[in-house]
């Protein structure tokens, strides 16, 4: 089919036919280029949903220690210690 896009070469290796072929049992209709296609963009999915993922891993790490050593300086700490460093 023609088009402007770059066309991609790929060997099949032993591990991405036996990919290819558990594919063909879910999708027969599809040639194995389709499939390839079809497991990138599936793979594409849940490597995002994994990130996500981590991503409110992070954040809920973050909110369920914030404001943890609230108050453990006391007052004015900061400017106390700049008075301890050199001009």
């Amino acid at each position: 089919m023609p088009t402007m896009r770059p066309r991609i070469m790929v060997t099949e290796t032993d591990e991405l036919a036996a990919a290819l072929d558990s594919a063909a049992s879910r999708y027969p209709e599809l040639t194995r280029a389709q499939l390839l296609t079809r497991l990138a963009l599936e793979g594409q999915g849940v490597a995002q949903r994994a990130q996500e993922d981590r991503r409110r891993q992070r954040l809920d790490a973050l909110r369920e220690h914030s404001g943890a050593l609230t108050g453990a300086y006391g007052e004015r700490y900061l400017d106390r210690l700049r008075q301890e460093w050199p001009a």
